[in-house]
């Protein structure tokens, strides 16, 4: 079966739904977790005790994403080199 029949088999109501349901589990477990941390890199030294508190609140709302890219990303400081 080639995929334009298959496309015909399914209602666009049904295909509309999927596509929203992908575009909604992208943005929860891909593109929200990597701006947390991206955010999270650039301002951790600098963040106010208010903008602290939104971002863990916000971490513990998108942990399933966050907890899938935190064996790639390294946040470690770098140092001061070989002393």
């Amino acid at each position: 079966m080639d995929p334009q029949s298959l496309l015909n088999l399914i209602s666009q109501e049904t295909l509309l739904v999927l596509l929203a349901y992908g575009a909604l589990g992208g943005l929860y477990l891909v593109v929200v977790p990597l701006a947390l941390f991206a955010w999270m890199n650039k301002r951790w030294h600098h963040m106010g005790k208010l903008e602290r508190l939104v971002i863990y609140g916000m971490v513990f709302l998108f942990f399933p994403g966050m907890i899938v890219f935190a064996p790639f990303l390294n946040f470690r400081l770098s140092g001061q080199g070989e002393v």
